[in-house]
């Protein structure tokens, strides 16, 4: 059986945020969304948003911080996935579906033409221990320099049709 790399994150605070994410999972390698602690995420929770999925598959955001307003162009909490989809909400869709298949984290970025997005998906579990949630972590970078090189990841810019990275 050959190890599968995990995906590290591409920026100081992804890297930071899945250290974390592994440091709570339980021994199936899950993690419960009870199991988060707000202030451990003080310095990046602008940035993180939570996703649920309802029996018919339908994802919102129960959880948006302030900065997802400059990526999306509107407030999301308590909005439809569906309802969010902008220029962002195709690769935002994709990653939240490979991250709960895959149960790891996923992310990459995507060139804009305001910046680099990098993003993050985290699976969790609700409080009834079902994989319906996802963590996410998103920033728009002004530069490539802001783009953490240590870390072996290799990161593909993906302009028009994302994909997760791995």
């Amino acid at each position: 059986m050959s190890k599968k790399t995990v995906f590290q994150g591409v920026t100081i605070a992804q890297q930071a945020l899945i250290d974390y994410w592994k440091q709570l999972r339980d021994p199936a390698g899950s993690v419960a969304r009870d199991a988060i602690d707000p202030g451990a995420l003080r310095s990046m929770l602008a940035s993180i948003s939570i996703v649920q999925f309802d029996e018919s598959g339908d994802g919102r955001f129960r959880i948006a911080g302030s900065r997802l307003r400059d990526i999306f162009g509107m407030e999301a909490r308590g909005r439809r996935v569906a309802d969010v989809m902008g220029e962002n909400g195709e690769a935002f869709a994709l990653g939240l579906s490979v991250a709960l298949e895959r149960r790891a984290p996923v992310g990459g970025i995507m060139e804009q033409k305001d910046g680099i997005h990098a993003w993050l998906r985290l699976p969790l579990l609700d409080s009834t221990g079902q994989l319906t949630m996802v963590l996410c972590h998103d920033e728009l970078l002004t530069s490539r320099r802001l783009l953490n090189s240590k870390g072996g990841n290799s990161v593909s810019v993906h302009t028009s049709s994302p994909r997760a990275a791995a």
